[in-house]
């Protein structure tokens, strides 16, 4: 395959004038470069992800290229390409999220185990055995696994598979290890999982990637004790670096759900949604659309089962405690009357007196008795 462009894509992007016209000229490009069987020529300097048009093209054209043949030796081939024309400071960043994110969207074709051994041979022999191009194509079957819970698989990759152990000391990364953590998880080998996530997370610096696929592995792990306070905490701890991840909101959203914090719950799952890119591609929009109003409408459909919320300082008094506080003033008043009956009636002998006294604890009686009797009907 030839390396010379049809035309001069470098003055077409930079021509673009804004993100939306910039993102037009990056597909029209990638689509004519795909067409004519070339690759581009140009270098990749910076990680501007929604302002570089270098970048922003060659991750069109590769995605198209992935699209029409999602195999590792194409992901090779483009691991290749970014060794050749991206600097070496920026090009970390570009391997974890370009392979992640290209197995996502390939992940309904995942070649079987053999077939990936095979090409492995020779993509090892045409990248002269680089632990970089090894590790990027490994990234990419891994992201497929991932993205289709096969738990198993993914945990055998990424022990023991010939392209993983090519990639020589990135096997040791926090990425590979995140990765193992949600294999683990899933697989229900909880204590196993959650000490790896630890050990990804405390990496230094650590990736969105990494972030990312830990706080996944605690979503998706078997129940375990303090799991929905490990997520909430997590994800509150990732948004705190990163205030526009929506998909780490949409994480604490579920961890907050888990706990019982319901109002909370829907503030992260609206954020989430808020801070959907509007760029971009539509089915990946919508697919995440999707995925937070389905989150927002289960937190919404729990917060009615709750019923009404009141603060325990505005909450009403049970309606049962009112005739028992009424009872003793009753009461009260009753042997009130009756002394001053005695006192002041020509009832004041000693019989008069001791007769309406009788009868004031009668009443009183009759009236404690009443009392409980409609206190009865309110207590719960």
């Amino acid at each position: 395959m030839t390396t010379v462009p049809p035309d001069d894509p470098v003055s077409r992007l930079r021509a673009a004038a804004g993100a939306r016209e910039l993102e037009r000229v990056c597909e029209e490009v990638a689509a004519e470069l795909v067409a004519a069987g070339v690759e581009p020529s140009f270098r990749i300097a910076s990680v501007g992800w929604d302002r570089d048009g270098a970048l922003i093209c060659a991750d069109r054209y590769w995605r198209r290229r992935l699209l029409a043949e999602p195999t590792v030796e194409v992901a090779a081939r483009c691991a290749r390409w970014l060794v050749d024309h991206a600097d070496p400071e920026v090009r970390p960043e570009i391997i974890e999220k370009w392979a992640l994110g290209y197995g996502f969207i390939t992940r309904d074709t995942v070649e079987p185990a053999a077939e990936v051994t095979t090409a492995t041979g020779r993509v090892l022999r045409d990248s002269a055995g680089s632990a970089e191009v090894a590790y990027f194509t490994a990234l990419y079957h891994a992201a497929k696994l991932r993205a289709d819970f096969w738990f198993e698989d993914l945990d055998r990759f990424v022990a023991s598979s010939m392209l993983a152990v090519a990639a020589g000391p990135y096997r040791d990364g926090p990425l590979f290890t995140a990765l193992r953590a949600f294999a683990a998880c899933g697989m229900r080998d909880t204590a196993r999982g959650t000490l790896l996530v630890e050990t990804a997370w405390a990496a230094e610096p650590r990736s969105r990637e990494v972030t990312d696929i830990c706080l996944h592995a605690i979503d998706v792990a078997a129940p375990f004790e303090g799991q929905s306070d490990l997520l909430r905490r997590s994800a509150a701890e990732a948004v705190a670096t990163s205030p526009r991840a929506h998909l780490w909101w949409y994480r604490r959203a579920r961890g907050e759900r888990r706990c019982g914090d319901f109002d909370a719950a829907l503030v992260s799952i609206e954020t989430a949604l808020g801070c959907l890119p509007a760029q971009g591609a539509r089915n990946a929009h919508e697919h995440l659309q999707e995925r937070y109003l389905g989150e927002r409408d289960q937190i919404v459909t729990m917060m009615a089962a709750r019923g009404p919320w009141t603060a325990p300082d505005q909450r009403p008094a049970p309606r049962w405690v009112l005739p028992l506080l009424a009872a003793p003033v009753i009461v009260v008043l009753m042997v009130a009357v009756t002394m001053a009956l005695t006192t002041t009636s020509a009832l004041g002998d000693a019989i008069g007196r001791m007769a309406l006294l009788a009868a004031s604890v009668l009443i009183s009686a009759s009236v404690i008795a009443a009392v409980l009797r409609s206190a009865r009907r309110f207590i719960p």
